[in-house]
C-alpha cells in the first residue's frame, strides 16, 4: 500500500511517501517523531531543548538528550574544520538578519560586529560523560539549521527500516532521502535539481537515486529585498553578510542525509573547482554545482545517475 503525508514543520513542507501494509499507521508515528525532533532542535522556539542551551549561555551548562548532544558534537567538529563555511554558533548572526522571517531586516555594521563576536565554535564546551553543553559567552546561540533536517531524515529512515519498509521517500524541502526503489515505477527514484533562474518546479537536471540522499542549498531559496538590493539567506560567518559567491546552487548526493547537509554548508562559498576537488577526495560523496550564470559542473561519480 502506497501512502503519503505532508506537514508544515521546521520552516518548510515535509512530505513522506512509503509502501507498506501498515503505511497509514507508520505515517502517524513518523509525524509524531518529526514534532518531537523539532521541539528538540529548533532555534526558533523558546521551549525547545536547544534553546535551553542558548538561554544558559555564559551562565550554566545544560545536560541534553543524547541525540542533541550527538548533533552538536558533529556540528562543532565540522565548524572548526579548516576552510569550513559551516558554523553552528552562527545563531546571533542569523537572529540579527532574520532572513526568511516576517521581521527580516538589514542590520547595521555595529550590530553585525557585535553578533560576530559571539560566533566562535571553539567556545562551545562539550562534556561527553555528562552529555552537557556550555556556551562560554553570554549571548551565544547555537543554530542547527544547517544540519538538523539531515539528521532527522536519517533517524526517520532508520525507523522505517526497523519496521520493515523497503520503499520510501522523505522530502524535507531541499533535502530528499530515499529508501529502496520507487515501487510504483519499478525504477530508482527520480529527483530534480531546481533551475535557480526559473520558478520552483523547473529542473535543470534529473538524478536517479536509490538508498541515497540529495541535499541542495541555493541562494534563491530565501531572500530579503531592501532599497533595491537583494540579500540571500546564506550568511558568511567570517564577514557577517550574505555569502559572496559565483555558486547559485550546490547539491550533495550521499548515503547519509546529515552528510549532505554538512557538506553543502561547509563548501558553499568556495569556487566550483575547489568544491569539485574536495568532493572527489571524499569517499561516498558526489556534487552537482550550478553557477550564477547557469553553468553546471558535477563530480565524476554522478555521470551514471544523470538523466
Amino acid at each position: 500500500m502506497l501512502a503519503s503525508r505532508s506537514i508544515r514543520l521546521m520552516g518548510t513542507t515535509i512530505t513522506i511517501s512509503l509502501v507498506h501494509q501498515k503505511a497509514e499507521s507508520l505515517l502517524e508515528q513518523m509525524l509524531s517523531l518529526l514534532v518531537l525532533y523539532e521541539r528538540r532542535f529548533s532555534a526558533n522556539d523558546d521551549r525547545s531543548e536547544l534553546m535551553q542551551i542558548n538561554h544558559g549561555a555564559g551562565r550554566e551548562k545544560i545536560c541534553v538528550h543524547p541525540d542533541l548532544f550527538e548533533l552538536i558534537e558533529l556540528g562543532k567538529k565540522h565548524s572548526i574544520a579548516p576552510q569550513s563555511h559551516l558554523n553552528i554558533s552562527i545563531g546571533p548572526l542569523v537572529q540579527t538578519w532574520r532572513i526568511g522571517f516576517a521581521d527580516a531586516r538589514v542590520p547595521s555594521q555595529a550590530e553585525i560586529e557585535q553578533a560576530l563576536a559571539l560566533t566562535d565554535p571553539h567556545l562551545i564546551d562539550l562534556d561527553a560523560e555528562q552529555q552537557s553543553v556550555y556556551l562560554q559567552k553570554e549571548g551565544m546561540k547555537i543554530d542547527l539549521g544547517a544540519l538538523a533536517k539531515g539528521y532527522i531524515a536519517d533517524k526517520i529512515i532508520d525507523f522505517l527500516k526497523r519496521e520493515g519498509v523497503t520503499s520510501a521517500l522523505i522530502n524535507l524541502g531541499g533535502n530528499v532521502l530515499t529508501l529502496g526503489i520507487n515501487e510504483d515505477s519499478g525504477r530508482p527514484w527520480r529527483i530534480g535539481i531546481q533551475n535557480p533562474q526559473l520558478p520552483r518546479g523547473h529542473n535543470l537536471a534529473i538524478l536517479t537515486v536509490q538508498n541515497q540522499s540529495v541535499v541542495t542549498s541555493g541562494v534563491y531559496e530565501r531572500s530579503l529585498d531592501f532599497q533595491g538590493k537583494s540579500y540571500h539567506h546564506i550568511l558568511d560567518p567570517r564577514t557577517g553578510y550574505p555569502m559572496e559567491t559565483s555558486v547559485a546552487s550546490l547539491t550533495i548526493v550521499s548515503d547519509k542525509s546529515v552528510d549532505g547537509e554538512i557538506w553543502t554548508t561547509r563548501l558553499f562559498g568556495a569556487e566550483p573547482a575547489a568544491i569539485l576537488q574536495q568532493i572527489e577526495a571524499q569517499k561516498g560523496l558526489e556534487v552537482f554545482i550550478i553557477t550564477d550564470d547557469n553553468h553546471y559542473f558535477y563530480s565524476s561519480g554522478l555521470q551514471s545517475q544523470l538523466l
